[in-house]
């Protein structure tokens, strides 16, 4: 296994199991980038980032580009502290 493919948590109280690569793809994803210039952004061929997708939608249990976005952006665990913009209130 290459370092690359360890799971990969961004902050703590993330839930994502994706690797660095698969979380980079994602994040793209998650930007509205397609295939074509997420894989001209990270100097990959196009086949290559589809397979991060396909391994992304199985791993977050996603069906569509869609779907895994909004499983992205909601990945916090429950439970996990919430991030608040500065001079926000907190949560009551």
């Amino acid at each position: 296994m290459r370092v690359d493919d360890a799971r990969f948590n961004a902050e703590p109280g993330v839930v994502t199991g994706l690797s660095r690569r698969e979380a980079e793809v994602m994040e793209l994803i998650a930007d509205g980038h397609s295939n074509g210039q997420i894989a001209r952004h990270l100097f990959l061929s196009e086949k290559t980032v589809k397979n991060h997708v396909n391994r992304i939608y199985a791993k977050l249990g996603a069906d569509s580009r869609v779907t895994a976005i909004g499983l992205w952006r909601g990945r916090k665990a429950p439970g996990a502290p919430s991030r608040r913009e500065p001079g926000e209130d907190p949560p009551r």
